[in-house]
């Protein structure tokens, strides 16, 4: 599926392709699409307990974007523990903390984008 959709696009003229694999946070995890860097979106109101529950998706996952930052006073999120269990199960991968709505983190997460695209 994913190469048909490759094979449509002028990619000769794309600087950078962002693929969403949808699904819940087990079956992206256990495929493999040929990307070059493997980056997970997980928000706030969804718990700081993911790598424990999922420990494949965050062993995978060279970034990991954490949305909705704005509403962790509001919420149960420990990102101290949630940080601490990333990096137990994966002690490379590079965390964003971000807010869509405040724009919070979102020029670190850009930053570390283009440099990826400079040295690819």
């Amino acid at each position: 599926m994913l190469s048909n959709a490759l094979n449509s696009l002028p990619l000769e003229s794309v600087e950078l392709l962002l693929i969403e694999n949808v699904g819940n946070l087990v079956c992206p995890a256990e495929f493999k699409i040929g990307a070059h860097k493997s980056m997970m979106l997980l928000s706030t109101p969804e718990g700081d307990d993911k790598p424990q529950k999922y420990p494949l998706m965050f062993t995978e996952s060279e970034v990991i974007i954490i949305n909705k930052i704005d509403l962790m006073p509001l919420l149960d999120f420990n990102f101290i523990a949630f940080q601490r269990a990333v990096t137990g199960l994966n002690p490379g991968a590079k965390i964003f903390q971000v807010s869509c709505k405040t724009g919070d983190g979102i020029q670190e997460w850009v930053s570390w984008l283009e440099s990826q695209l400079r040295d690819h």
